[in-house]
């Protein structure tokens, strides 16, 4: 099966590799472009504050490596919980060195990854007072960008909550081969793996004429599957991971 892998480069990269073991091919067409923050001084001043919180959310595993910069581990505090997503997030912090009984995260075998599944971990240790905070990307102006639905719980809790770029996400700059390529896919019977609506919404910046009707696609959650059916694909749900995804290739249409 040919798959079409829309993560940053340095992850599709990582994802093409396990894809061919087991006998799949990929090609990475990037629709995030990681990039340093417009602020690294804010980056560097959060992680001197780290011991000032009850907890430090994280949105991503490269929330947590850029966060973590050029050190090759954190130093996290031992008063502090770090909040993953997800086990792709988690197993980042592990790599920055978080303990293990630090890290708060969806158990691996949970029915979704996303905010909500954090908070059902999460919640009963919140209290009044709280200081959190929210490591993220930044968008087009500078600033942290994403869902806020977590910082409302938070706030509704009675804690406080602080935000940080760690990363800048930007609209990737495609070659004309990769634009070639992407346009074959769309009709070729290639499988488009979508694991951000920030991804989709690229993909049509960069080809606004593209029909995607013929095209399938695997997503994430399915607020990213809804963003891809609006642009035009046959979309199913899956869940995040390389097995998961292996199995959805694999399984009959």
């Amino acid at each position: 099966m040919r798959v079409v892998l829309t993560r940053p480069a340095a992850e599709g990269a990582r994802w093409s590799a396990d894809l061919a073991r087991h006998g799949h091919q990929a090609v990475s067409l990037p629709l995030i472009d990681i990039g340093p923050t417009p602020d690294p001084l804010a980056r560097r001043a959060a992680r001197d504050r780290l011991p000032a919180y009850q907890a430090a959310m994280f949105v991503s595993a490269n929330a947590v490596r850029q966060f973590a910069g050029s050190a090759p581990e954190l130093g996290w505090p031992r008063a502090t919980q770090a909040w993953a997503t997800g086990p792709g997030t988690a197993q980042a912090l592990r790599e920055a060195g978080v303990p293990d009984a630090q890290i708060v995260a969806p158990a691996d075998d949970a029915v979704r990854f996303d905010s909500e599944a954090l908070w059902e971990r999460a919640a009963a240790a919140v209290q009044p007072g709280w200081r959190v905070l929210v490591v993220r990307g930044a968008g087009a102006d500078g600033a942290p960008a994403g869902r806020d639905w977590l910082t409302v719980r938070l706030q509704a809790a009675g804690a406080a909550v602080d935000q940080v770029a760690a990363y800048a996400r930007r609209l990737p700059h495609w070659s004309d081969s990769q634009r070639a390529a992407a346009e074959q896919a769309a009709v070729d019977g290639s499988v488009w793996l979508f694991s951000s609506s920030e991804a989709v919404g690229n993909l049509r910046r960069l080809l606004p004429a593209q029909d995607w009707s013929r095209a399938r696609a695997l997503a994430t959650h399915e607020r990213i599957a809804q963003a891809a059916r609006e642009a035009g694909f046959v979309v199913a749900c899956v869940r995040p991971g390389l097995d998961a995804l292996v199995r959805a290739l694999e399984s009959p249409r």
